[in-house]
Order: C-alpha cells, then sequence, then structure tokens
C-alpha cells in the first residue's frame, strides 16, 4: 500500500531540514504518533531505532522504526517492523519553498486483513499524514 503525500513549505530548506532531522520532536507534529523512545544510542543518522507508540481511530500497536537511510539536508528511509511493517521516507525537493515528501509503503498482516485492510486504511492515512505535514510547516515557519 504506497502511500505519497507533499506539502510545500514557504522556508528555506536548511530550516526544513533542521526541524525534520530533529526525530526526537516527530511526535509533537505527528498526531497518530503517541511518543518516541530512543532504543538505540544515537538519535540521528542510519542505525538509529525507535519505538513509537502508534494510534489511529481504536488501533494502537507499538511500532520499531529504524533509520536506514540518511541524506543530510534532502531525505531520511525507515523501516517500520511491529504488527503494520513496510519503508517510509521523508524527502525534501527544492529551496523557499521546499516540498517535503512523503512516501509510506505499509503491509498488514493477513490476520488483520492484510490488502483488504491496506486498502481501505489508504485514505485515512494520507488524511491524517496531511495533516501532519501541515502541523509540521506551521512549525517550522513559526520557528523562524
Amino acid at each position: 500500500m504506497p502511500i505519497e503525500i507533499s506539502h510545500p513549505i514557504d522556508a528555506p530548506r536548511t530550516d526544513v531540514w533542521s526541524e525534520l532531522s530533529d526525530l526526537s520532536s516527530h511526535a509533537e507534529w505527528m498526531k497518530d504518533a503517541v511518543s518516541i523512545e530512543f532504543l538505540s544510542d544515537t538519535t540521528s543518522g542510519v542505525g538509529t531505532r525507535m519505538l513509537v507508540p502508534t494510534r489511529v481511530g481504536p488501533l494502537r500497536t507499538e511500532d520499531v522504526i529504524e533509520v536506514v537511510g540518511w541524506e543530510e539536508g534532502t531525505s531520511i528511509a525507515v523501516d517500520h517492523r511491529g504488527l503494520v511493517t513496510g519503508t517510509g521516507e521523508f524527502r525534501l525537493e527544492g529551496d523557499s519553498p521546499t516540498i517535503v515528501v512523503w512516501r509510506e509503503t505499509l503491509a498488514f498482516p493477513w490476520w488483520l486483513g492484510g490488502r483488504i485492510t491496506a486498502t481501505l486504511a489508504g485514505p485515512v492515512l494520507r488524511w491524517i499524514w496531511a495533516g501532519n505535514l501541515r502541523r509540521f510547516a506551521e512549525r517550522v515557519v513559526a520557528g523562524r
């Protein structure tokens, strides 16, 4: 179930990256992330591991997220391990405005409906994540 959304931010890429690369702050603008607990000694870069309790409506799960790609100033890629598995990436394009592109490919277990659940969840997740990016953009602009 690939989902891709994007949002322009009227700020320089360096400002957007500064906020995006602060992984500890993601739960402050991601409504579906309850909190973030680092499981690794590092809090940024490849190899960083986090426990992220997640809530979408009545569904609650604990997601272990590992950073598997980190291109300074450009992108952060992660693997999701938990009830829902998959990959995700934040990518920055342009500069003033800077476009934040968020792409996730997620899989639900067969006993939770597998592809059917993924198909039904897609529009809900797209709506939640679009709100997350709006809050992120407001945070970046307010911090300038």
